[in-house]
């Protein structure tokens, strides 16, 4: 099945130590400027504190500027968080423990939500996120716990490019960044930043 991809996507060069992320703000907004336009994330830290942190951490630091889309299948997800910068993916080798599956009991991966993918194994989120595109609640009880919604801008994270569904190497994108992907994958969408909304 689509899913057990998610749980087996490589993360190689991501991996290393489990770091705790700095403590974020309990409620923030984060928009993503893209090359097919703009979309916004609501992100309650409640439905997953060391997800919601980590991402925010990501976030002020510019790990996704410039990021591509590197992975996307029509009617599951749209995915993408490996820098195309090998310098970044060097800095941020580091993976976050899981938040415990349903931790607020009112969250599930379906449609506009955003979730750290993983590994099979526990512990193993690291930067990489996708964007569920239908109902993936199948997904609630292994680890993959949303922390945040699409609440602007669906219909430009529905349009993102999936005519490479996810044929991109990603250890070649670890090591090599965006000189890999433009020259093998020159139309794949990207962000161009991601910034918190004051």
């Amino acid at each position: 099945m689509r899913f057990i991809l998610v749980l087996t996507a490589l993360l190689a060069g991501l991996t290393g130590c489990t770091k705790t992320p700095h403590k974020g703000p309990d409620r923030y907004r984060v928009q993503f400027e893209t090359s097919k336009g703009n979309f916004v994330v609501d992100v309650v830290r409640g439905w997953s504190p060391i997800g919601a942190d980590h991402f925010h951490e990501l976030v002020i630091n510019n790990f996704y500027t410039e990021t591509r889309f590197f992975r996307v299948i029509p009617g599951f997800m749209a995915q993408w968080g490996i820098s195309g910068d090998p310098e970044m993916n060097k800095k941020w080798k580091v993976e976050i423990e899981d938040d415990p599956p349903g931790v607020s009991n009112t969250v599930s991966n379906t449609a506009g939500t955003i979730t750290f993918a993983k590994t099979s194994a526990p512990n193993s989120r690291s930067t990489q996120l996708f964007i569920n595109f239908g109902d993936n609640s199948r997904l609630d009880a292994t680890g993959f716990t949303p922390f945040g919604r699409v609440t602007e801008g669906m219909n430009v994270v529905m349009s993102i490019n999936a005519e490479y569904a996810e044929r991109p190497s990603q250890e070649r994108m670890t090591n090599e960044g965006n000189s890999y992907l433009k020259a093998e994958f020159p139309n794949l969408d990207y962000i161009k930043k991601a910034t918190i909304i004051p």
